[in-house]
């Protein structure tokens, strides 16, 4: 499988600050009780989800994106005019073309990046983190802005109940720069894995250029999630662990040297399986599922932000990150915060 490896150069990117953003409206789990065939209990037994955000109808993916990176740029004290670089993960784009990542860019005024949309699914903001970093240590940039975006309730089937009450939307961001202290905070190393003999598992089937919408099969919802959910989580837990076990060995790390672990938000089950197989307590797995349910692409960027500003983790901590999505695809960080 693909990796990054570890080396020394890349040991100096640092993350700058960090950003997230939730929209106002909460839907309850007894808020979907009334829409579909569900309840608070289905739900939270099955999942660990007890709510989640969802975006107005005047907000866009690109909206949600603005305001976390906003925030991200304030913390690490940087310019929009400063960025050299914008890449957006997202599988919910304003549209297909062009790039969400534009639309950030024009919301922020910062002419001076160059901009694009990465898409791998809930492992999107990580690819997005290891693409940043390859930039930034061939010193093609100096500064990148990092976002994971969604709003997948606006491809949500909500007479489906076993995939309606998974998802919500949000965004969170990161700015990356080269280290300029001595010592080895920074992004250590990262990883990313892809399998796509099981792409027929998670997907959008239609939308796009192999099956578009048409008057014949619109009444079909081809053009929102289709799961299954028991192969999902088979892969997922095998994916995330090794991916865990990567990052660990290309950065020299024990699991008893990590401070924190950040997984997708997904599933509370996918989570305790991977904190048994890695042997860390449940106090240093960081978990906010049953706030926000899975936001894809911006559900790590988002547990990140909240984890940096609540004081879950601090300076010297060595924490890791792991995703697993759709495609399918899974990544993992090892950062020495």
């Amino acid at each position: 499988m693909p990796k990054i490896t570890n080396n020394p150069n890349l040991k100096s990117i640092r993350i700058a600050g960090t950003g997230s953003y939730l929209p106002e409206k909460i839907l309850t789990n007894d808020d979907l009780a009334k829409i579909v065939d569900t309840s608070d209990e289905w739900i939270t037994t099955r999942t660990g989800i007890k709510e989640r955000r969802i975006a107005s109808d005047a907000e866009a993916t690109s909206h949600l994106a603005t305001k976390a990176a906003r925030k991200a740029l304030e913390q690490a004290g940087v310019e929009a005019d400063e960025l050299d670089l914008i890449i957006v993960a997202t599988i919910s784009p304003d549209t297909f073309f062009p790039a969400t990542a534009c639309y950030v860019q024009r919301n922020l005024g910062a002419q001076n990046a160059i901009c694009f949309d990465l898409s791998a699914a809930c492992s999107g903001f990580l690819y997005a983190m290891s693409v940043a970093r390859q930039f930034i240590s061939t010193h093609s940039c100096d500064t990148a802005l990092i976002i994971g975006a969604e709003k997948l309730s606006s491809m949500v089937n909500w007479e489906d109940r076993n995939t309606c009450v998974l998802f919500g939307d949000g965004a969170g961001a990161a700015v990356l720069q080269r280290a300029t202290e001595e010592g080895d905070h920074g992004v250590l190393s990262t990883y990313m894995g892809s399998d796509g003999n099981q792409t027929d598992i998670l997907v959008v089937p239609g939308g796009g250029s192999a099956c578009p919408i048409t008057p014949a099969n619109a009444e079909q919802r081809l053009n929102t999630v289709s799961m299954q959910g028991r192969e999902v989580y088979r892969y997922a837990v095998t994916a995330m662990r090794n991916a865990c076990d990567r990052v660990l060995l290309d950065a020299e790390l024990k699991s008893e040297d990590i401070s924190m672990v950040i997984p997708h938000q997904a599933n509370l089950r996918i989570i305790e399986a991977i904190r048994e197989r890695l042997n860390v307590p449940q106090e240093k797995v960081f978990v906010n599922l049953a706030k926000y349910g899975n936001t894809s692409a911006a559900a790590i960027a988002i547990a990140l932000d909240e984890a940096n500003r609540t004081g879950a983790i601090n300076r010297g901590d060595k924490i890791v990150l792991v995703a697993f999505g759709a495609g399918l695809t899974w990544a993992a960080a090892a950062i020495h915060w």
